[in-house]
């Protein structure tokens, strides 16, 4: 799967400032140490990955409710938006029915004013 050029950079980003580029055996996302803050070898676990969106998105005063899957729903309308198809959603979301991906899709969720004004008075 291809990455954005964007992903890119960010990742180049990340494994620069961490210091584990040269390290391939390893997970490339990495839990860190409680006390010194340090990535370790261990990889990641998702817990800690949704507690740390958690803590980030309160932080910037979003509501609890976001999680991991925000990101993919934000993803897949945007993807919608610009024009992509369905199909493609599902297959860049790895899904296996479109109903799955369909259900991360939130371009229905908008309403523009072509919509307030079928409304006569």
């Amino acid at each position: 799967m291809p990455a954005h050029h964007t992903l890119e950079e960010y990742l180049d980003a990340y494994l620069k400032a961490t210091g584990i580029a040269a390290d391939s055996k390893s997970p490339l996302f990495r839990s860190a140490n409680r006390g010194s803050g340090k990535l370790t070898d261990r990889p990641l676990r998702r817990n800690n990955a949704l507690d740390m969106v958690k803590r980030r998105a309160k932080a910037a005063g979003f509501p609890p409710r976001i999680c991991c899957h925000t990101f993919r729903a934000t993803g897949t309308t945007a993807y919608l938006e610009e024009g992509g198809t369905i199909e493609k959603a599902q297959a860049i979301a790895f899904h296996e029915s479109p109903k799955s991906t369909k259900l991360y899709d939130r371009t229905s969720d908008q309403i523009d004013l072509a919509e307030i004004e079928r409304i006569k008075i």
